[in-house]
């Protein structure tokens, strides 16, 4: 083992590292999907900070000129979608954001338009306003969104509140996104699906859809809101990880609820869509824990987009079925390991 003086960030990756720097931060703010300040007695401010870069985020042709997977629109979209998802998984709505933005020299000013027109077309649909923001010289094309967002102080979902008897209840579908990538790095693949649904897969990937339809809905559920959650960008089983340890309790999913898309069942292998739909990532869906009853009634009122998938345990460990299920899988920035070679690495 390295002597702590020589350790780099991917001997340790990215929860060792973020351990290390919660210590200077207030222990009550740190933890969840973005801060939240108290401001007044009806609302606290929710704020969440995001980083994409070329190359390692989304790949545009200039990073690695032989990889081409998202148009500059499509940065764009994506850089404010992730931003609202981390609003949306702690119950807030959001209210506007700041850019601040990296570019070589020689980009050429459409490219830059593009990026806005992306920008601001996730902002129009989900009533989300520019504030403005900050430009660099840089060797490489870096984005820095930080979103800001109104809740309730009674509204507030947090990662620390499951409780032992509560479901876990999952929005939408998981590893979609991960095989939109799949097919945009591999063209030729495409020719395996009809157009309908690999078009289907690459619109996932490219323009995901933050949850902010849901914090009203658990708001008029629940008499006295305490619900468990966060966000499933780096991957379904990273969610119900983080979720456990947060908490202190474990989880018990159950394989057949699972919500793998239709499309990677009549694809893949049973045990590559199973991988893809836990550690794929970049779904940008929901994982939410609270009592059956009011899951039930949330599940109703968003159709097929939402299903109950486990429940929370008292004992630690988090298992599929009849099988352990090692989380420590889920994805982690920094890390040399093959298994975190995933869709924010393309």
């Amino acid at each position: 083992m390295k002597p702590e003086a020589n350790l780099t960030v991917a001997d340790i990756g990215e929860q060792g590292l973020l351990a290390k720097l919660k210590a200077f931060c207030p222990s009550s703010i740190v933890g969840d999907d973005a801060a939240v300040l108290n401001f007044s007695g009806d609302h606290s401010l929710v704020i969440s900070t995001d980083v994409l870069v070329d190359g390692v985020h989304f790949s545009d042709g200039i990073a690695k000129p032989d990889v081409y997977t998202t148009s500059p629109e499509d940065v764009g979209w994506r850089a404010v979608a992730a931003n609202l998802s981390d609003l949306a998984a702690m119950g807030a709505s959001p209210w506007g954001i700041t850019v601040g933005l990296t570019l070589p020299g020689d980009l050429a000013v459409t490219w830059v338009e593009r990026l806005y027109q992306g920008l601001s077309e996730c902002l129009r649909q989900y009533e989300t306003v520019l504030w403005g923001g900050d430009i660099a010289r840089s060797s490489v094309i870096t984005l820095s969104i930080t979103a800001v967002g109104k809740v309730s102080p009674q509204a507030v979902i947090r990662r620390q509140d499951a409780r032992v008897g509560d479901v876990i209840l999952a929005t939408g579908e998981h590893g979609a996104s991960r095989a939109g990538l799949e097919l945009l790095l591999h063209p030729e693949r495409q020719q395996e699906l009809s157009p309908v649904d690999a078009q289907k897969l690459i619109r996932t990937h490219q323009h995901p859809q933050p949850r902010l339809d849901v914090p009203p809905l658990l708001q008029k559920i629940l008499p006295e809101f305490r619900v468990g959650g966060m966000d499933s960008s780096d991957g379904l089983a990273d969610a119900i990880l983080q979720i456990c340890r947060a908490s202190g309790v474990g989880a018990k999913i159950s394989r057949e609820s699972l919500p793998i898309p239709d499309e990677l069942l009549k694809w893949l292998s049973p045990e590559q869509a199973l991988n893809w739909t836990l550690y794929g990532g970049e779904d940008f869906e929901l994982v939410l824990t609270l009592p059956r009853q009011f899951a039930e009634s949330l599940r109703e009122q968003l159709g097929n987009s939402a299903r109950i998938i486990g429940e929370i345990t008292k004992e630690t460990d988090v298992k599929l079925s009849d099988f352990d299920l090692d989380l420590s899988q889920g994805f982690q920035h920094f890390s040399n390991s093959l298994k975190n070679q995933r869709s924010r690495r393309v």
